[in-house]
């Protein structure tokens, strides 16, 4: 009889040298994966669960990495029992994408940006099949490209990664890494930067491809709500260790370990209004000798504590509405030419933005809310005059901004600032944080000499939950949270009015982005900011958000107080919008567990 098992992971261990210490990346992790099984493995960055699944496919980096103990047995195609550890180079070569197979966090790195799709899939198939000629595996790349759903297979056979959405390059992404129909399948965070809608289609493919090719998926991400959706068990990881695993079922509604508490608190809830969101410091601490001390607390509990009732709400929204308008947009066109005569003269448009009007009062949050290429971004921009308008005007304090030539705009630059998306390439990589966050403060003419400023910068980083001496440290030595609160704090050293944040948490991990989050709201209550908030997230935008707008293609869908719109939905593509949130209740994971039963 042949065995369900696919892989053992038996007390593995990879450490890291540096020149002063040995590191344990994983630390003597056990599980089993089986035919037909999907294990999520979950947990915040570094806690090892990149590196387990490079050394599952003996990717370590050698030096300063090397798997050091333990064993990695594949039962493979054939029906032998082999344990990666062990094999060499040129044997594990064999394995690698040809039975074991995965698939990367980000799909424009991992795709060759000089080469087309298509022929990256085939140069992967003819790789592993010396057999097949060009021809035929170019067919079956059309085929795969049919399997996975891109639009137009024949055309995206030509295409370069850049000319195609993220949605559509991670599906020639899962299209390579089933191309030799492997055994087991590693999805490393593939759809971390997705909206969720895009997101929901993906992990619904993942599903569909595994019951057709029998494969065992491992699953890598940090959000237990995507984990809800596909996993049959999970493992949560912290500091390179496995602290608790099991069925989706048992985890979610018993989870035994502080971490895995706080995993599931932290996501912002979709049936209730918080204050904060609950973080891991909620459930544990570690003392000076790194041991865990848990906090006597449950999910519900950390939740329930922190609600706000209809009626706080309803107060506090009569107060802010009472107010004054900060900002007043009426009907704001922004539009790129499409086509052009040989001349230069526009014949055609992408409207971008098309015709949007609103208001934001002093002290609101108001979220914008779409999926990529809906105008939220491009918005955004526009409102800061980063990108020029076609039409329409924009008051800020009763002035109107677009008109506004741009030597008197500047003195209002230091009022209206932006927290944008990817933290690392919106600070220079050559210039410390403290010079990074000193720069505006001296162009702006904010503080009287480099001591004052400097003073300014240490306060700042404090309030942010940074330290004095992260100073003089450059971006590159720092964590995507950390990096994400330097951004913040350099738009807070202006000491703005008005602050847009544009998907300044989309790449964080749940438990970080909600640190960030209530970062954001407690600043928001001390400083008194307004704060338009652009998401494609859903569920974080509700949380945040006073009143929201959503957007579809450039137009406004949906405008109205934030819980309303969630609870009762108007438009079609809101409720398609919640559809896709990911939920992680109790009651869906049931029923997915014992189909028979419902």
């Amino acid at each position: 009889m042949q065995s369900k098992v696919l892989l053992e992971v038996r007390d593995l261990v990879t450490e890291f040298k540096t020149e002063e210490e040995r590191i344990k990346a994983v630390n003597k992790i056990s599980f089993t994966l089986n035919k037909g099984e999907t294990i999520g493995i979950v947990g915040e960055s570094g806690s090892g669960k990149s590196v387990t699944s490079l050394s599952i496919m003996q990717l370590i980096p050698n030096p300063p990495g090397k798997v050091t103990g333990g064993e990695i047995i594949y039962h493979t195609k054939r029906g032998e029992v082999v344990d990666l550890v062990k094999i060499k180079d040129d044997e594990m070569r064999h394995y690698r994408g040809n039975e074991i197979a995965m698939i990367f966090q980000e799909p424009m790195t991992s795709l060759n940006p000089v080469m087309k799709c298509g022929d990256q899939v085939i140069e992967a198939i003819r790789l592993h099949n010396k057999d097949i000629s060009y021809n035929d595996a170019r067919q079956k790349v059309i085929e795969l490209f049919t399997e996975v759903q891109l639009p137009s297979p024949i055309l995206m056979l030509d295409r370069y990664p850049h000319q195609l959405s993220g949605g559509q390059k991670q599906r020639v992404m899962i299209a390579m890494a089933i191309s030799c129909n492997p055994n087991v399948l590693i999805a490393d965070e593939p759809t971390t930067a997705l909206d969720v809608t895009v997101q929901k289609t993906i992990l619904e493919l993942m599903q569909k491809l595994q019951r057709q090719h029998e494969m065992g998926i491992l699953f890598i991400t940090h959000d237990l709500g995507v984990i809800a959706e596909l996993a049959d068990k999970v493992v949560v990881m912290y500091k390179g260790e496995i602290v608790e695993q099991g069925s989706v079922y048992e985890i979610f509604s018993n989870p035994q370990h502080p971490y895995t508490k706080s995993l599931l608190a932290c996501r912002p809830p979709l049936d209730k209004r918080l204050k904060r969101l609950p973080v891991v410091s909620d459930f544990m601490r570690r003392d000076e000798d790194g041991t865990i001390i848990s906090i006597d607390q449950n999910v519900q509990d950390a939740i329930n504590n922190v609600a706000v009732t209809a009626a706080e709400r309803t107060v506090a929204h009569q107060q802010l509405y009472a107010g004054n308008k900060i900002l007043e947009l009426k009907n704001v066109k922004t539009w790129f030419p499409s086509k052009k005569t040989l001349f230069g003269k526009v014949l055609d448009y992408t409207k971008a933005v098309d015709d949007v009007s609103f208001d934001v009062y002093e002290g609101e949050t108001l979220g914008l809310v779409g999926e990529s290429g809906c105008g939220k971004t491009t918005l955004g921009r526009t409102i800061l005059k980063l990108v020029d308008a076609h039409s329409g005007q924009i008051f800020y304090k009763r002035e109107e901004l677009l008109r506004m030539k741009e030597k008197d705009f500047r003195a209002h630059r230091k009022n209206l600032q932006i927290i944008f998306q990817d933290p690392y390439s919106s600070l220079n990589p050559r210039i410390t944080i403290g010079d990074a966050l000193m720069e505006p403060m001296a162009f702006h003419g904010i503080g009287k000499n480099g001591r004052e400023r400097r003073d300014k910068v240490m306060e700042m980083l404090s309030k942010v939950g940074l330290e004095p001496r992260h100073f003089k440290r450059y971006p590159h030595e720092f964590s995507g949270g950390q990096r994400q609160r330097i951004c913040i704090a350099r738009a807070l050293v202006l000491n703005p009015s008005f602050i847009i944040c544009d998907e300044s948490v989309s790449a964080l991990d749940v438990s970080v982005q909600a640190q960030v989050l209530n970062l954001l709201n407690d600043l928001k209550k001390e400083f008194k900011f307004t704060y338009i908030f652009i998401s494609h997230d859903l569920s974080v935008v509700k949380f945040m958000s006073d009143r929201m707008v959503v957007m579809q293609k450039g137009k406004i869908e949906e405008m109205g107080d934030a819980d309303k719109i969630y609870n009762n939905p108007v438009s079609e593509y809101t409720k398609k919008l919640i559809n896709a949130i990911p939920k992680g209740r109790l009651e869906d994971i049931k029923r997915a567990a014992n189909p028979a039963i419902f």
